[in-house]
């Protein structure tokens, strides 16, 4: 996989007409020769695909039969590029997680580029580079998208907002809504991992240990642990807010109360450096490559050993239960002993992680 300096131009299909504008400029995103240049010579190469070279307004696709999950997200994270990712391996992990976590098996993608004039069309090409080459590992195909170009100083680089469809794949999706007392809360791995990484390079941080994003699609997990058991009642993608704004939605959609052990949550030690320095709980860092599941009692044990089997969720761990006291509430015991509620918090810590 290329990344933003290892760029060269003349690696695309068709390269003579971007050779000229070696940054973005209003032309590209007008709608005239400028436009079918970019979209021709970097897009259609870079996405290549049946259903998206018939360059229709829509794409007319053909679904397998059963319920579809249909998703949208946007993505404006700073720095575009960041150890383990960009904002192309998000645009694409971010969506497929979104349909994941409804059960859904993701099949397309759609994709549209808001971008700053005076972007470099090398560090472009390298998102797109990035971005096509997670959709490939995912099993996805981009088949529809759009570009528009907005003034220099009106964006930071280039915005992404993706929307997706997948199937889904089971007959009981999980919901928010679905946790009931006695249930276990799992995570998939590490938490902070990716907020803190974008936070450290964006800041000029270094500590003994590199710490990397942990983006990445969830479906191969997910469809793992919906095989294992029937009774996984609810899957989240705890980005913006981290762990505990995803459970304590979930607590108040469902209408219980969930307890989690501070000494069971799985953080790296770099992470946990990382945030005492910068004052911030690992607990509200953004991840972009990991979930949180509640299961039936019965079924936890078997559906962790599923999810530890997988190398998306090697260090998966079971971190708390749902319990009927403090309905809507998340608390969590701490390695003390003591007992704190962990709210919802007003703002988000870290802006523009995704």
């Amino acid at each position: 996989m290329l990344s933003e300096v290892e760029f060269v131009i003349e690696q695309w299909s068709c390269p003579l007409p971007l050779r000229d504008y070696p940054r973005i400029v209003m032309g590209h995103g007008g709608g005239g020769s400028l436009s079918a240049e970019l979209i021709e010579n970097l897009f259609v190469p870079a996405f290549r695909n049946d259903d998206l070279e018939a360059m229709a307004d829509s794409t007319v696709l053909t679904l397998p039969a059963g319920r579809i999950a249909f998703s949208t997200d946007a993505y404006v994270v700073h720095p575009l590029f960041f150890p383990g990712g960009s904002i192309g391996e998000l645009a694409v992990h971010g969506t497929c997680n979104d349909l994941s976590m409804s059960g859904a098996r993701p099949l397309y993608l759609s994709a549209s580029f808001i971008l700053e004039e005076g972007l470099e069309m090398k560090t472009l090409a390298a998102i797109v580079d990035r971005m096509a080459q997670a959709a490939r590992d995912a099993g996805v195909r981009i088949v529809t998208g759009d570009t528009k170009v907005v003034e220099r100083g009106h964006a930071d680089g280039c915005y992404i907002t993706t929307a997706g469809i997948g199937v889904v794949m089971t007959d009981h999706p999980p919901a928010p809504s679905k946790a009931k007392v006695g249930d276990v809360v799992l995570v998939s791995g590490t938490l902070g991992d990716h907020g803190m990484t974008v936070m450290s390079r964006r800041e000029n941080l270094s500590f003994e240990t590199v710490l990397e994003s942990d983006s990445a699609a969830l479906h191969p997990l997910v469809e793992a642990m919906l095989a294992a058991s029937g009774q996984v009642h609810v899957l989240r993608d705890p980005t913006r807010g981290g762990l505990a704004t995803s459970l304590n939605e979930i607590a108040q959609s469902s209408r219980v109360g969930i307890r989690i052990d501070e000494t069971a949550l799985p953080v790296r030690p770099a992470v946990a450096s990382a945030c005492e320095i910068l004052g911030m709980d690992p607990v509200y860092i953004a991840n972009e490559g990991k979930l949180v599941a509640i299961v039936a009692p019965e079924d936890a044990e078997r559906v962790l050993q599923v999810m530890r089997a997988n190398p998306l969720g090697h260090a998966a761990a079971i971190i708390g239960e749902v319990v009927a006291d403090h309905r809507g509430t998340l608390v969590e015991r701490t390695r003390f002993g003591a007992t704190r509620i962990l709210p919802l918090q007003i703002g988000e810590q870290l802006p523009r992680i995704c």
